[in-house]
């Protein structure tokens, strides 16, 4: 296993040795384990649904609609024809 050697602010540092104590690893463990997570292939993008690509559109329209549009069935008059 090769060696790296990186600087980080004491906030993050802090944060690490809290990480690490509290899982009972070594800082050296929590950071690959974080590097394996982030460096992942992405399998959320191929899993990702229609709502969520559009989720910052869904209800964007309700507020002309009425409330009962999915349940009323007046609104399914003459549907098709």
């Amino acid at each position: 296993m090769s060696t790296l050697s990186l600087k980080l602010p004491e906030s993050l540092l802090l944060r690490l040795d809290q990480e690490s104590r509290a899982r009972r690893l070594t800082k050296s463990a929590v950071v690959r384990a974080a590097l394996e997570r982030e460096l992942e292939p992405a399998k959320s993008a191929r899993a990702t649904s229609c709502y969520d690509l559009a989720r910052d559109l869904a209800g964007s329209v309700r507020k002309k609609l009425p409330k009962d549009l999915a349940t009323n069935p007046k609104y399914m008059e003459g549907f098709g024809r």
